[in-house]
């Protein structure tokens, strides 16, 4: 049997992986986390409770153990990764590494991605660091043979999470509910660069077939759905579950980089830096490894899923964000105002 270990393992992405592999008599799935949402795993996961930041704690609860695959999902700066390294060194056969589709070049050079496309971003810092994180990994991989490889995700989601460009601190519901009371949603740009999103099972189809697969050391795959849409498409999609009537309000990028980056909403990375960049994904290298990567859940389907989860487990999705609706309200009034006083003279 061969085993696992994932560093967190209970988040968005990282859920879905762990319950995928947990249904396979090939694999022992263990846990490293500080015992967050211990809830959302499997009665068979072997759980590891730690901080992965204390690497004594860590070496004494592993002790001697070696692993086939080491999975890290919340590595987001350098010093994260050498950390890794140095635990890890010599007790994995596999070191996978969950990077960021943000890391590619922007502005983007084309909006077909490989990854062959350089990675380049300016605008956000976490991308930055991503690429920084790889680059360490692959000089490991070059120099000392350490058994990395990298994965770049793109906008993933599940039932308590839905996607959208333009929202406050405090996450997706402040949006939703404007939705249900009719109030204008701000969209990013026109609505018709391209986007895509995957539902967290599916991309487990993908990840999971990378794992232990020798073909996959020294590589870096991107995962993602084959369904692309515009955003005022993702939008519309999300209203049509809600069951309500989409009230677009478009808006430049610029123009909300400017006005939400002082309130702490950080519109340069999130939207210059990555979701107003147009991208259609080429997933032809995954699938030469895993053929049955495909799009089972679309976001139709997905969003009534999270939809019908985020409305009827308030406490836990529904979290209120008055300052994020008070700027919505205040962009709109003074663009209209804009609008109106030029119109006038």
């Amino acid at each position: 049997m061969k085993k696992a270990l994932f560093i967190g393992g209970t988040g968005t992405i990282s859920t879905a992986i762990v319950k995928r592999l947990a249904n396979d008599p090939a694999w022992e799935v263990w846990v490293l986390n500080r015992g967050n949402r211990p809830q959302v795993l499997p009665a068979n996961v072997v759980s590891v409770t730690a901080d992965i930041n204390d690497e004594d704690a860590v070496l004494a609860k592993i002790g001697d153990e070696t692993f086939d695959c080491v999975c890290e999902f919340i590595g987001f700066t350098r010093s994260q990764v050498e950390r890794d390294h140095r635990l890890f060194n010599g007790k994995t056969k596999q070191y996978i590494y969950i990077s960021s589709a943000s890391a590619y070049h922007k502005p983007a050079s084309g909006y077909i991605i490989t990854e062959g496309t350089s990675l380049s971003n300016p605008y956000w810092q976490y991308s930055r660091d991503k690429i920084e994180c790889e680059e360490f990994l692959m000089k490991k991989y070059r120099e000392e043979g350490f058994p990395v490889t990298i994965v770049r995700p793109s906008h993933t989601y599940d039932e308590r999470n839905i996607p959208l460009g333009v929202h406050g601190k405090k996450g997706f519901w402040q949006v939703i509910k404007r939705m249900l009371e009719g109030k204008p949603v701000i969209i990013q740009g026109d609505g018709s660069s391209l986007w895509t999103v995957t539902w967290n099972a599916d991309f487990a189809i993908g990840y999971t077939a990378l794992m232990g697969d020798r073909h996959a050391i020294g590589e870096a795959f991107q995962i993602t759905s084959d369904e692309t849409l515009t955003w005022d498409q993702i939008y519309a999609t999300v209203a049509d579950a809600l069951g309500v009537k989409l009230n677009a309000y478009h808006v430049s990028t610029e123009m909300l980089a400017a006005l939400g980056d002082p309130y702490g909403f950080d519109f340069t990375g999130s939207l210059m830096g990555d979701k107003s960049v147009s991208v259609v994904f080429d997933n032809s290298k995954l699938k030469r490894i895993e053929p049955n990567m495909k799009t089972n859940v679309s976001f139709d389907e997905g969003v009534k899923r999270a939809v019908e989860y985020v409305l009827t487990h308030p406490e836990e999705c529904q979290v209120e964000d008055p300052e994020f609706d008070e700027w919505c309200d205040r962009v709109i009034e003074t663009l209209e105002n804009a609008k109106k006083s030029f119109l006038e003279k």
